[in-house]
């Protein structure tokens, strides 16, 4: 994974924390940002598996699984791009149109078997309650040869309570639920228990090994220098923020 390696910095890291404190409130400048960065990762991701020869996917064909308002599409406008959303209210929520999406649940996708080169799926499992279904047919959908890539936030990690705060969900989901709800007069965005789970590392790596497909994993926003998180138990359920799986469909 040198490719990979190589683009995962420490100025990197720095630079994506610092967009995230965009994403409630001009979700524009955090998404568009984290979409370039999610292209450069699948390119160097894709050309270190032998996947592409090219530096880049140039022409391949992609699926996007939960690929809401369309911030990702211009990323991937030299591809065959389809961002799939169940949600009416997300494909709109940036007003952008054009872009080739497709309503359709990431649990039963509404695509033949063996269509797309590379699919994706970048901060969704944590959303939806039956997270391995969707990883099933990521892997149903690719073609032989093709890549799924899964990246999702650990629960535990300090990041697993999205927007309710980075101590708040190790009291309890339900705990930081309604802490958010008194300090700020609102539900959160990401609810608890309704569209925000509890998704471990450990649950993550045992399902990709039990498909007998995991090429690769790592920590997604941290440098590669303190990638060995990975691999301690534990450690690394509060210590890797987001998770990436890598399976190569055989």
């Amino acid at each position: 994974m040198h490719r990979t390696r190589r683009m995962a910095t420490l100025r990197r890291t720095l630079r994506l924390l610092r967009a995230f404190s965009y994403e409630q409130f001009r979700p524009r400048i955090f998404y568009s940002l984290l979409a370039r960065d999610t292209r450069l990762l699948l390119d160097a991701i894709s050309h270190d598996l032998s996947f592409s020869p090219a530096p880049s996917l140039r022409g391949a064909s992609v699926l996007d699984v939960g690929g809401g308002p369309g911030y990702f599409a211009d990323a991937f406008a030299d591809c065959f791009y389809v961002g799939l959303e169940p949600s009416v209210s997300e494909l709109s929520a940036a007003g952008q149109t054009g872009f080739k999406a497709v309503r359709g649940d990431g649990a039963a996708l509404p695509f033949a078997t063996d269509s797309f080169d590379l699919v994706y799926s970048s901060n969704v499992a944590e959303h939806i309650p039956d997270w391995r279904a969707m990883g099933e047919e990521m892997m149903r959908v690719v073609k032989p040869g093709g890549l799924v890539v899964l990246s999702y936030t650990v629960w535990l990690g300090p990041f697993g309570g999205h927007e309710t705060g980075l101590w708040q969900h190790y009291v309890g989901g339900d705990y930081a639920r309604r802490r958010y709800a008194k300090v700020h007069g609102r539900d959160p965005k990401n609810v608890f228990g309704e569209n925000l789970f509890a998704v471990s590392a450990r649950e993550g790596l045992e399902w990709a090994e039990s498909t007998g497909q995991l090429a690769a994993a790592f920590p997604r926003y941290h440098p590669r220098w303190a990638w060995w998180v990975t691999r301690v138990p534990v450690l690394r359920e509060f210590a890797v923020s987001n998770l990436v799986l890598v399976l190569r469909k055989s």
